[in-house]
């Protein structure tokens, strides 16, 4: 199996159990009656099935996102070689622009 896929499935069942976690300490402190809820309905076990798998897939997407960050390409630390060239800058240079002379328009008045 290719080290990408492994990687991959296995940050997929990390984030799954921690999910797996999140939902159980999510009924242990009964935040929002969730707790009430599940017990008493009758179909209490799918929603926690969809809760479960909701918060699976984003962990699982963090966790596998936050892998994949992390890993580490050696070749990017070394320099490259070659040298380094001076950058040339233009100097600015004055641009010569010319105005009627007279008033400015936009503060007369019209009566």
């Amino acid at each position: 199996m290719p080290k990408l896929i492994r990687l991959y499935i296995t940050h997929v069942a990390i984030g799954f159990g921690i999910a797996a976690v999140f939902v159980g300490m999510l009924l242990w402190f009964n935040i929002a009656n969730l707790w009430h809820l599940i017990s008493t309905s009758d179909k209490g076990w799918l929603a926690l099935l969809v809760l479960w798998f909701a918060n699976g897939i984003v962990f699982a997407g963090v966790q596998f996102a936050i892998a994949v960050m992390r890993m580490k390409d050696d070749d990017d630390d070394e320099p490259r070689g070659g040298r380094r060239q001076r950058v040339m800058r233009a100097q600015p240079q004055l641009i010569p622009v010319r105005v009627e002379a007279g008033r400015d328009q936009r503060f007369v008045r019209k009566n």
